[in-house]
C-alpha cells in the first residue's frame, strides 16, 4: 500500500513538473528500495542497533585469508605465497607500498589487540620482501618487522643454507629472523622478537636487559 501511495505521488510529481524527463520503472524502483532501506536503518537504531561504515583499511583487513600458525621459511612458501591475496591500489599508500606492482598480503591471528599481516612487496619478478605488520584496532600500522629480503641472498647461499630457517612464527608469536648485514655476510644474526602490549616488535634478547 505504502509503495502504491509513493508511485502516485511521484506520478503527479511529474505531471506537476510538465515537459521535465519522466522516470524510468527501474529509477522508481531504485528511489522506492532507498527509502525502504534509510526506514529500516531508522527503525533498527530505535532499537538500539547501530550502523558504523567500516573504512577501507578494516575492509581490506577482513577480506584476506588468515595464514595458520606456526609458519616458517621455505623456498615454496617465498615463492608462491600460498593463499595471499593482491593489495588494492588503494591500501598502497596505507602501508607505504608505492612503487610497487603486485604486492600481496595474508593475515595471521591475532594476539594482545594487535591485528597481524604478512605482507609481500615485491622486488623482481617472482621475488619478494616479506613483512610483518602489526595494526591496531582500525587496522592502521603501528609497526611493522623485515622477515625476508631475497636481495641479501646470493643463490649459493639460499642452497648453501637450504636448511636454515630464515624466518619463523610460532603459535606462541615467537618471531624468529635471521638478519644479514648484506649478501657478503655469511654467518648472519638470529634476532627473536615477541608483540607487546602497544603492539610493537620488541627483541626479546632486549627484554631480559
Amino acid at each position: 500500500m505504502r509503495k502504491q501511495l509513493f508511485l502516485l505521488s511521484l506520478a503527479a510529481l511529474m505531471v506537476a513538473c510538465g515537459g521535465q524527463r519522466r522516470p524510468s520503472m527501474a529509477e522508481l524502483q531504485q528511489k522506492i528500495d532507498s527509502i525502504q532501506t534509510q526506514e529500516a536503518v531508522k527503525e533498527l537504531e530505535r532499537q538500539g542497533v547501530t550502523f558504523k561504515e567500516q573504512n577501507p583499511l578494516e575492509m581490506f583487513y577482513d577480506s584476506l585469508g588468515l595464514q595458520v600458525l606456526p609458519v616458517r621459511y621455505s623456498d615454496d612458501y617465498v615463492k608462491y605465497l600460498p593463499n595471499f591475496s593482491a593489495v588494492p591500489l588503494s591500501i598502497k599508500t596505507f602501508l607505504n607500498l608505492e612503487g610497487r606492482e603486485t604486492p600481496k598480503a595474508i593475515a595471521l591471528p591475532e594476539t594482545l589487540g594487535a591485528k597481524l599481516i604478512i605482507l609481500a612487496a615485491d622486488v623482481a619478478d617472482n621475488e619478494y620482501e616479506l613483512w610483518l605488520y602489526s595494526l591496531d584496532s582500525e587496522c592502521y600500522p603501528v609497526d611493522k618487522l623485515q622477515l625476508y629480503e631475497p636481495s641479501k641472498f646470493s643463490p649459493e647461499q639460499l642452497k648453501m643454507n637450504s636448511q636454515e630457517n630464515f624466518f619463523s612464527i610460532t603459535s606462541d608469536y615467537e618471531i624468529s629472523v635471521m638478519e644479514y648485514a648484506d649478501e657478503n655476510d655469511k654467518v648472519g644474526q638470529l634476532s627473536t622478537y615477541v608483540v607487546d602490549e602497544s603492539r610493537q616488535f620488541v627483541e626479546k634478547q632486549a627484554l631480559l636487559h
